[in-house]
This record gives structure tokens, C-alpha cells and sequence, in this order.
């Protein structure tokens, strides 16, 4: 598969961070890209405060450009995943506002029929942000909100967080064994 991990300024920097370590860069293309906002955040987040990535990951920053492969509708990508997704750039990508890299990219995903995965990490939800959730399911997204599950009792934050990595992954359908399974837990 060729995937967009693209990371926004929301809280969360530790899912972009768990979904990059289990997608294996020798088997699938991956692009990252990453807002200044969500620098900042993964500085205050992450350990160290940097994002690991693998050297063949594909790289870029959000700066406006357009001369990205994944913003035009001609490149052959297969899904992209916001992750975490802020509620500013649901809210773009929901009315259609192409103002930057990531947004564009979205756009042309949503109107090429291709995955759009959106994790957004907000609480609580004000009714915009539900509508634009809303607008953007019915126009063909996928919204895995970062509401972990505890069925598999998990005993730190990567597993707590992993829970909703391997939801992602399930809608990329990317084999994986970062949780058990529903009635498997036990």
C-alpha cells in the first residue's frame, strides 16, 4: 500500500508515534507529513521530543506546497491517515477549504473515493465539531476518535493508545498484533 500519515496540532503526538512503528516502510510506501503546530506538540509530548522514523519513510513538512505527490488526484496513493487530527483541520477538510498541504491532500483522498481515516483528539464536542464529523462520514471518511478501550486491561500508555493504533490498522486492513481481540482478552 501507499499511505499519508499526516499529523495536525491536536494532542496525540504518541498515536502518530505508535501507528509510524507499525507500518513497515519495507512493505508499504508511507509519506509523512506534519504541521508546525504538531512539531510543537510532539517537542512537549515525546520523549526526547521527536517523532522516530525510519530513514525510508518519505518525508515532508506542511508549509502550503502543492508540489507534493499525494495532493493531486493523478498520484496513485491508497489511504491517508490524520492522525491526530485537530478539529481546525477536520473542520477545512469538511467544508472543502484546501488552504494547506494536508487539507488539499484530504480532499483529493475524499474526492477520488480513496481511505480517509481522521482520529481526532478533542473532548468534549461542541456541535460543529460533531457536524463536521458527520460531513465528513458522509462523505466517505472513516472518524476513529482516540477513545481507547480497556477490555484488554492494558498496564501503560502505549498499549492504552495502541488500542485505537490497531483500529487504524483494521481500516487499513494491515495485518497486526497490538491488541487482543474482543473475547480473546481473557
Amino acid at each position: 500500500m501507499k499511505i499519508v500519515v499526516a499529523m495536525t496540532g491536536a494532542s496525540g503526538a504518541i498515536y502518530t508515534q505508535r501507528l509510524l512503528d507499525n507500518l513497515d516502510p519495507r512493505k508499504h510506501e508511507i509519506h509523512f507529513i506534519s504541521t508546525k503546530h504538531a512539531r510543537e506538540v510532539g517537542q512537549l509530548e515525546l520523549p526526547k521530543g521527536e517523532l522516530k522514523i525510519a530513514p525510508s519513510v518519505i518525508q515532508y513538512d506542511e508549509n502550503g506546497s502543492m508540489f507534493v505527490p499525494f495532493v493531486s488526484g493523478s498520484a496513485k496513493l491508497d489511504a491517508m491517515v490524520i492522525i491526530p487530527a485537530s478539529m481546525g483541520t477536520i473542520g477545512r477538510v469538511a467544508h472543502g477549504v484546501s488552504d494547506g498541504t494536508i487539507a488539499r491532500a484530504a480532499d483529493v483522498f475524499l474526492k477520488e473515493r480513496r481511505k480517509l481515516i481522521l482520529v481526532p483528539r478533542e473532548a468534549p464536542y461542541n456541535l460543529i465539531h460533531l457536524r463536521n464529523m458527520a460531513t465528513l462520514t458522509e462523505a466517505g471518511a472513516t472518524i476513529i476518535p482516540a477513545s481507547p478501550s480497556f477490555y484488554t486491561k492494558p498496564k501503560t500508555i502505549t498499549e492504552l493508545v495502541d488500542t485505537i493504533v490497531a483500529r487504524v490498522l483494521d481500516q487499513l486492513g494491515i495485518e497486526h498484533e497490538l491488541v487482543k481481540r474482543w473475547r480473546s482478552a481473557e
